[in-house]
């Protein structure tokens, strides 16, 4: 069974200003889910499946499905602020769903199969899904999961300070922790974070977390539990997030799995801010010149 490729798209995008997940960077309007899907189908997924709001799905539907029938299989799932799914029948306010490791769970009922995670509004380089594919099909396992490590130097902005989820690992090359730091940004010729006022330096091929995971689904029920106990903790903290590496951080720490770390040397990019646009277009239109995408992707 080939795996599934599953892309956190329910976010309403406020830094942003509209839903940037279908703003349009290729050279035909092409969103940047678009080349992680192109790129996710010629690496062998078989399925793509969208976590988006309800009010999303005739937008996603009418901008997705007719370029990707008969290429590959898609669905649709819902994250919302139901928690009575969840066993807990107390009422949490909230402004908005919990977060990105909230958000997989949405998928609980519908994947049966390995797959992976990927952000909405990043690109992630084709190498990064053959080796996905490749762990997913032969390495894999409940107590096996991944991690795509990128290098430091390929993800940074020319416009400032980025946080980024730095990645320690053991010799074997295996997740030992996440640490995140909230002020990285080039210097000169070197790379540093900034914490409590001094700066300390990063090599350029550090692996770092870029929101990219493969699991079993098995992980399913794993979150689940660490979710209830979370939602719980935070019932007070409307803010508070349930993120994805909150889950590799406890199940590492636990020793109840493993995440390799898959290296890879692709230069990332995303969109926060508006000001990120003609950046990612540009970014976009130098690999239609070089011949990486096509200029008419699904044609």
């Amino acid at each position: 069974m080939k795996p599934t490729l599953l892309i956190l798209a329910a976010g309403m995008a406020s830094r942003y200003g509209s839903m940037k997940q279908i703003d349009g960077f290729g050279p035909n309007g092409e969103t940047i889910i678009d080349y992680s899907i192109y790129d996710a189908i010629k690496a062998g997924f078989g399925k793509v499946v969208f976590i988006i709001k309800e009010e999303f799905l005739d937008n996603f539907k009418g901008i997705f499905e007719p370029k990707l029938a008969g290429k590959i299989e898609t669905d649709y799932v819902f994250q919302n602020f139901d928690l009575k799914q969840f066993g807990i029948e107390e009422e949490i306010y909230r402004e908005k769903p919990w977060g990105t490791a909230h958000a997989i769970l949405s998928g609980r009922n519908l994947i049966k199969e390995p797959f992976c995670v990927i952000n909405a509004d990043d690109y992630y380089g084709f190498d990064a899904f053959k080796k996905m594919v490749d762990f997913l099909e032969t390495e894999a396992t409940d107590s096996l999961f991944s991690i795509v490590g990128y290098q430091i130097g390929k993800t940074l902005s020319d416009f400032g300070s980025v946080s980024r989820g730095v990645c320690k690992t053991s010799d074997a090359g295996f997740l030992e922790e996440i640490t995140e730091r909230t002020q990285v940004y080039k210097k000169g010729e070197s790379i540093v974070y900034e914490e409590n006022g001094s700066e300390y330096p990063l090599d350029y091929d550090t692996p770092v977390s870029m929101n990219f995971w493969g699991f079993t689904p098995a992980v399913f029920k794993l979150t689940e539990d660490l979710f209830k106990t979370f939602a719980i903790e935070n019932k007070d903290k409307p803010k508070a997030e349930f993120f994805i590496p909150l889950i590799g951080e406890n199940l590492v720490k636990n020793n109840t799995a493993s995440f390799k770390v898959i290296p890879t040397d692709s230069q990332w990019f995303g969109v926060t801010y508006k000001e990120d646009k003609p950046f990612v277009q540009n970014s976009i239109d130098q690999l239609v010149k070089n011949k990486t995408y096509p200029e008419n992707l699904w044609n």
